[in-house]
């Protein structure tokens, strides 16, 4: 169970990550990058951040980026909340694929009600013969 202190943590290192990352936009290729969750652990000394990135196909290289520089990433949030954090928890960067899983699911929604709709056709015109 997250403690308050935690969860204001976490809404501070989400909050700034995100506007850092709305600065990085020119940097990063056009590639948008959004700050979907972060949790801090009990300790407060690690951040797991889970970020989701558009477009998709950009997702490897887009990691790989924000990986490398994860310590310069660092260094400008430790500039941004230096008065409000004694100690910045060292940032772990995930990649967040639930918009994915959820756009899958649409489009095979939006695929089988196509194909009930096409066998309504097929049936109207069937009884509609006999």
């Amino acid at each position: 169970m997250d403690s308050t202190r935690q969860s204001k943590i976490d809404r501070l290192v989400q909050k700034e990550l995100g506007s850092l990352f709305q600065k990085m936009t020119n940097t990063l290729g056009g590639t948008i990058v959004s700050v979907t969750s972060v949790k801090v652990s009990s300790d407060l000394s690690i951040a797991r951040v889970r970020l989701s990135i558009f477009p998709t196909n950009k997702v490897e290289e887009t990691m790989a980026l924000i990986k490398n520089s994860a310590k310069g990433i660092r260094f400008e949030l430790g500039l941004r909340v230096k008065n409000q954090l004694r100690i910045l928890p060292e940032l772990t960067f995930f990649h967040d694929d639930s918009i994915d899983y959820i756009e899958n699911i649409d489009r095979l929604l939006n695929e089988d009600h196509q194909r009930i709709s096409e066998q309504e056709k097929v049936i109207g015109k069937s009884k509609s013969e006999e």
